[in-house]
């Protein structure tokens, strides 16, 4: 009995194979080989295609059946995790009417700001735990006062995740989780926040059905299930951001444990049982895939965009005049060559769009204390690493200041949490253990969609073989060293 799982990413559409006899995942592939493009037609702006993705997804299909000789009719039900916070507006046969706009695009933040302020700050706590910002709803005004044809071609917005369930099912739905991921969640009241659609003009039509992360959401449809190879009693039974999908893969369910990731952008996720917010929404909170009527579970996060994106950038200065691109374990080798602090260079991360930990400004990245004579290709790139975690820093620091706790981190040894130089800077930095697992998003997804079938009594069942590869404890001395380097980060920090 095998179950897929989907993580739709930025960069990349990765499928994983969880096998529940085994309780291993036993194939997992990636689509395309190359990073998937961004479309920036204006500075801030970040949008895809959404049909890009789905056909991405279906090449990664066959090639698990090619390459592992995968049964696909034995694939009971799928998981689908995604990039948050994106914008897909479809029409009545879920076509997308324009590219979506991801999560990285700045230019809605203006009218978030603005809808903060006139619906009033205590109300926006009170519903949303936040302001409605630059996520999805604030997006879907954005389309709605710039592009009002494009506007009434609609009908119906998802989240990227939603979107690629809708081509498996042909049906248009959303879950909670999604929900409060584009500020759509009413936390109190357990239900969709039509105070924010009122206040933007926004139609409840769009709001396709409203279904919960786990169980029967939906059956492949028939002709999608002929046409990709699968069975025709296929289920869709688990659908949720990456981050929270991140977190609930590395078995991270209770209030207090924390989860972090470092893809394109870095994540710092805690779980907690209170409806905790940031009075100056530094920091967001979403539900938790395990969330509850009854027993809440919500997932206080800080983002930082400009993360993995950064160190592909690097590669590609570092790649220039060469007859081939150096590949990131590359990166990682030339940053062990410099010692923390790296000679006192200082590089600041913001990049990619408004950060959230400075109240959606647009915070340019920047190299300070630069030497000609003394800097070198080392320094400069563990100096990128030690800004990126630095900014993470500086963002649990805001968690912990509304409640977050835990004193052990665990993560997936996966894109810069491969890098040693990367993992010392992370423990000593923030001051905690550091547990690093054999787990990704995609095989995150597929344990959910086990979980969702009803293959799994608890949640916490189906992680049950999960490994921990390594466990890292902060040094003393490290810890000392990296404090003064990240207090004189923050004070180079201009903005």
């Amino acid at each position: 009995m095998y179950f897929l799982g989907i993580d739709l990413g930025s960069s990349s559409v990765k499928l994983s194979i969880f096998d529940a006899d085994s309780q291993q995942s036993i194939a997992a592939v990636g689509e395309p080989k190359s990073e998937m493009a961004m479309e920036a037609l204006q500075p801030g702006w970040a949008e895809q295609d959404p049909n890009q993705w789905w056909e991405n997804v279906k090449i990664a299909l066959q090639r698990l059946q090619s390459e592992y000789q995968i049964d696909l009719t034995q694939i009971k039900a799928i998981g689908i995790a995604y990039q948050m916070h994106g914008l897909v507006l479809t029409d009545s046969h879920l076509n997308p009417v324009r590219p979506s706009i991801i999560w990285c695009d700045s230019r809605a933040a203006a009218i978030g700001d603005k809808a903060f302020e006139e619906i009033g700050e205590e109300q926006c706590h009170d519903m949303i735990l936040g302001s409605p910002g630059n996520f999805t709803a604030s997006k879907l005004k954005w389309v709605k006062e710039n592009e009002p044809e494009i506007y009434k071609k609609a009908a119906y917005m998802m989240l990227p995740g939603d979107y690629i369930a809708a081509r498996f099912s042909e049906k248009p739905q959303i879950s909670k989780g999604g929900l409060s991921e584009g500020m759509l969640w009413h936390f109190k009241e357990n239900r969709l926040a039509k105070e924010i659609l009122e206040y933007y003009g926004i139609s409840e039509e769009l709001i396709p059905e409203v279904v919960s992360n786990f169980g029967d959401q939906a059956l492949v449809s028939s002709k999608v299930a002929k046409e990709l190879g699968l069975s025709e009693d296929v289920k869709i039974t688990y659908r949720a951001g990456d981050q929270p999908n991140n977190a609930m893969s590395l078995n991270v369910l209770s209030p207090g444990e924390i989860a972090t990731t470092a893809g394109t952008s870095a994540v710092i996720y805690s779980v907690s049982e209170n409806h905790a917010f940031d009075k100056d929404n530094r920091i967001n909170t979403f539900l938790h895939v395990n969330n509850q009527e009854n027993e809440n579970r919500n997932g206080v996060m800080v983002c930082i965009n400009g993360s993995g994106i950064l160190y592909q950038w690097l590669r590609n200065i570092l790649s220039s005049g060469r007859d081939h691109i150096v590949d990131y374990e590359y990166l990682n080798e030339v940053a062990a060559q410099s010692k923390p602090g790296s000679e006192g260079l200082l590089f600041h991360p913001f990049g990619n769009g408004v950060e959230r930990i400075f109240q959606n400004k647009e915070v340019l990245s920047g190299i300070s204390n630069l030497n000609f004579n003394i800097h070198k290709t080392s320094h400069l790139v563990r100096a990128a690493c030690e800004g990126i975690v630095f900014a993470m820093n500086y963002g649990f620091e805001i968690m912990q200041e509304v409640g977050a706790s835990g004193k052990t981190v665990r993560a997936g040894k996966d894109n810069l949490f491969l890098s040693p130089v990367f993992q010392e800077i992370f423990v000593n930095t923030t001051n905690t253990t550091l547990q690093l697992y054999k787990t990704n998003g995609a095989d995150g997804a597929a344990r959910g969609a086990a979980y969702g079938y009803g293959h799994y009594k608890t949640l916490k069942e189906a992680f049950d073989s999960l490994e921990c590869l390594q466990t890292i404890t902060p040094q003393p001395a490290l810890v000392e060293a990296y404090k003064t380097i990240y207090n004189n980060w923050k004070k180079a920090i201009k903005f």
